[in-house]
């Protein structure tokens, strides 16, 4: 048996994952394995050419999102016009060189563009509980959740692993309700040349995300690839036989639109990563710069908005070292 220590036992187990081992008050789950001095300085060790890569997209208010998430709007809260025309709230009101400023308020869902789901993002069962037994009755307000929100997310730094499925497949970008189970990613892998060791984070390629643009304001376009993704077999297969500890990819749900093995039963692999397992789940990461130079391995980088009560961090941008 394969296991890695950890304060309250041990942390990974082949054939079982991670779970709710790491004390009844942690709040970050998997990522506590390689949240280490020893673990970060192992990564940046493995650094080859010091190129980096935007895993993260612009979003503006005509982006695509998931259907349950509201718009983004960037609405002007001062500006230069307004605050010389109210000299009473202006607190550079007759500054000699005619100073004045910019500022602006956000409405935004904290599930757009590129994420990283937090821990209490999922709920399952009557007492709408999530990882580590959170409950919603003892954790869950009006203005976010108190238990494992996206700002129990420390910085990532990680050695990663880019899993080119559409690569392999040899297309552009998969179709919808591409279903990729543990045999399509072994067999990226075995076409790479590349495993997945213990520790990694792992990003899956659809080819969803060459078609952002600007903004990713061409929903039809998007919408026609974004349902492709992992089964929950991939899931199980990742965590509790390679040890990944985030997994990722360029679509808006990781998950496939509709799993052949969970038919009645959706968002089976949000449930089981989030709540069963504490494995973070990284959302629209542009992967395109990645693949295009073949860097199947890198370290990846990450830290989410400080945002507290936030479910998941939100238009991030994540770089990938090579």
């Amino acid at each position: 048996m394969v296991a890695a220590a950890c304060a309250s036992g041990q942390s990974w187990q082949k054939g079982k994952g991670y779970g709710w081992v790491f004390g009844p008050n942690d709040e970050r789950g998997a990522i506590n394995t390689i949240n280490k001095p020893e673990k970060i300085a192992a990564a940046m060790r493995s650094v080859k050419t010091g190129r980096t890569y935007d895993l993260g997209v612009p979003v503006d208010r005509t982006s695509y999102k998931w259907p349950g998430h509201s718009p983004t709007e960037v609405l002007s809260y001062r500006s230069p016009e307004g605050v010389k025309r109210a000299p009473e709230t202006n607190p550079f009101n007759g500054h000699p060189a005619g100073l004045a400023w910019h500022s602006c308020a956000l409405f935004i869902s904290d599930n757009v563009g590129t994420q990283i789901d937090g821990l209490g993002h999922i709920t399952t069962g009557a007492d709408n509980h999530w990882y580590n037994g959170y409950r919603e009755g003892q954790y869950g307000t009006d203005f976010g959740v108190r238990k494992a929100d996206a700002d129990q997310i420390p910085p990532i730094v990680a050695r990663a692993v880019l899993i080119d499925v559409a690569g392999w497949k040899g297309v552009d970008a998969l179709p919808s309700n591409f279903a990729i189970g543990s045999k399509e990613l072994q067999a990226a892998l075995a076409a790479q040349k590349v495993d997945i060791e213990l520790g990694d984070v792992v990003m899956i390629r659809t080819g969803t995300l060459r078609h952002w643009g600007a903004s990713g304001a061409n929903h039809a376009k998007i919408a026609e690839h974004d349902s492709a993704g992992i089964t929950l077999e991939a899931a199980r297969w990742l965590v509790e036989q390679k040890g990944a500890v985030l997994i990722g990819s360029d679509t808006s749900g990781l998950e496939v639109g509709s799993d052949p093995a969970m038919k009645n039963y959706p968002n089976a692999v949000h449930e089981y990563l989030l709540v069963k397992q504490g494995v973070h789940i990284g959302e629209f990461h542009n992967l395109e710069g990645l693949a295009r130079d073949k860097v199947y391995r890198f370290v990846y980088m990450a830290a989410t908005n400080r945002v507290r009560g936030a479910v998941a961090g939100f238009a991030l941008r994540p770089v990938g070292i090579d």
